[in-house]
């Protein structure tokens, strides 16, 4: 590929997707390039597509394969997609498109519909003709819980006070965290100078105690979201907007008892070694303290044979 892709995807993967996932991938309409980034070992499955790219990660885990594949990513923009997610195939075309209206923006989220892994007619089903983007209204709120336009996403709310009830009253629930803003990085469409320039921050974030680096297993999705949007902060900013149904991505979900507990306090505590002096982050960080107990009763139950856990994705 010589020209410049419009549009990454990189994928982390042990390579056990399904051959239909793959050939809607491929279906994927434009100048777009697929990333792919195996951990050692596993025997990396290869395509004769000039659209495929291929790595190895010297490290197993999720967190340090997606990494691998964003720094190396080529794209004008990038996301990040899972082994068992779909995609709109014309998905490259929204970016072009939108970035052109709004070249400030960092990123375009897509709107996301939640199908269970079971439901194989939904999975399947043809994908619906996005609204032009070049004629969208830009909306600032919900419309009674739906938006017609592209609506407004502002910053994440760095800035909140720090609340300490987190820790020591677990029945109180997260408020600051409510909101048009948003946490997570996958299944979002970014600039990728945006993320490449972050990495290196990132990366060096991870250095516990000299050359010991932590790379949790778990939650790089919402660690990357945040740590993105906290590198380039400004207060109150408009970093994107959200496209409205119908649905662009199929996130495939699973029965809750199927999944191994995952300790998300790991990666949020990267936040709070990068980040100290936002409150936000910090509430995260207690919150999911305090709430340590459940994926510590989660992970019991499954050494004790009382449910069933499997690995996903």
């Amino acid at each position: 590929m010589n020209n410049e892709p419009i549009l990454s995807i990189v994928t982390p993967t042990l390579g056990k997707f399904s051959d239909f996932w793959w050939e809607s991938l491929l279906n994927i309409k434009g100048n777009v390039e697929f990333v792919l980034v195996y951990p050692p070992g596993s025997g990396a499955k290869t395509f004769d597509d000039p659209r495929v790219r291929y790595f190895v990660c010297p490290y197993k885990g999720e967190m340090m394969q997606r990494c691998t594949g964003l720094s190396n990513a080529r794209g004008k923009y990038v996301i990040a997609l899972d082994d068992d997610d779909f995609l709109h195939t014309d998905v490259a075309e929204f970016a072009e498109t939108y970035f052109k209206r709004f070249p400030d923006s960092w990123l375009l989220r897509l709107h996301k519909a939640g199908v269970f892994y079971t439901e194989e007619d939904k999975i399947k089903a043809p994908w619906g003709k996005v609204p032009d983007l070049k004629e969208l209204e830009v909306c600032e709120k919900y419309d009674e819980g739906n938006f017609k336009g592209l609506l407004e996403i502002p910053i994440v709310p760095l800035t909140k006070k720090l609340d300490l009830r987190y820790l020591f009253l677990p029945f109180v629930k997260r408020t600051d965290n409510y909101g048009y803003h948003f946490e997570n990085f996958n299944n979002i469409i970014w600039k990728r100078e945006i993320v490449q320039e972050a990495l290196p921050k990132f990366m060096e974030t991870t250095k516990v105690l000299g050359p010991i680096t932590w790379m949790s297993s778990w939650g790089h999705d919402r660690l990357m979201g945040i740590f993105v949007q906290a590198v380039y902060f400004k207060e109150g900013m408009t970093v994107g907007h959200w496209l409205p149904k119908p649905d662009q991505i199929r996130f495939i979900g699973k029965d809750t008892k199927m999944v191994t507990p995952r300790f998300y306090i790991i990666s949020d505590f990267l936040l709070v070694k990068g980040f100290p002096q936002y409150g936000y982050v910090w509430n995260l960080f207690l919150y999911e303290l305090s709430h340590l107990y459940q994926p510590l009763g989660k992970l019991l139950k499954m050494k004790l044979g009382l449910g069933q856990f499997r690995q996903t994705k």
